[in-house]
């Protein structure tokens, strides 16, 4: 069985005009393109309360980093409020949202994500002894990477929006 350690976990939140769907498909593309996770939809839920809607939205993105670890990223969207309006931008009319959004990135380090030392307690030993003699500063310097990625997907995705909320 591997072993998962949550090396990092915070959130954003926003309140103001920004286009749902297009935060969504930055915050993806964001984390496909610039950190190389495979990222899976765990949950999308809608609940429409009269003109207004609240959305909760989980990811989980992984990347196999070597045989031995892997970064596991678990990203939750919370909108309260969500109502479409309009704005003028450039003396145009255009049709985004406003509300309340809420982002939460936690992530993990896994160990041994295949179980391959689990297999017989002589190979957990020799994992123990391989983690604290042989590797400490790989695990140091995944994890300090994996941080580094994690407070910036969660920059990019405030600067995205303080940004998008000054445009209209």
């Amino acid at each position: 069985m591997s072993e998962s350690e949550t090396i990092f976990s915070s959130k954003i939140k926003y309140v103001g005009v920004f286009s749902f769907s297009e935060f969504y498909q930055f915050c993806y593309d964001w984390l496909t393109e610039e950190t190389g996770l495979g990222i899976q939809e765990d949950k999308y839920v809608e609940k429409i309360q009269g003109d207004s809607k609240n959305i909760d939205v989980g990811w989980t993105g992984e990347r196999k980093v070597t045989d031995y670890f892997k970064y596991k990223i678990k990203v939750k969207f919370r909108v309260i409020g969500l109502k479409k309006i309009e704005i003028m931008r450039d003396g145009v009319k255009e049709k985004t949202n406003e509300g309340s959004v809420e982002v939460t990135a936690k992530s993990d380090l896994v160990r041994d994500y295949e179980g391959k030392f689990e297999l017989s307690a002589f190979r957990k030993t020799l994992r123990g002894m391989y983690e604290k003699w042989v590797i400490p500063s790989r695990v140091e310097q995944y994890e300090d990477k994996l941080i580094n990625s994690s407070d910036e997907f969660l920059n990019q995705a405030k600067a995205w929006l303080d940004l998008e909320g000054k445009k209209g």
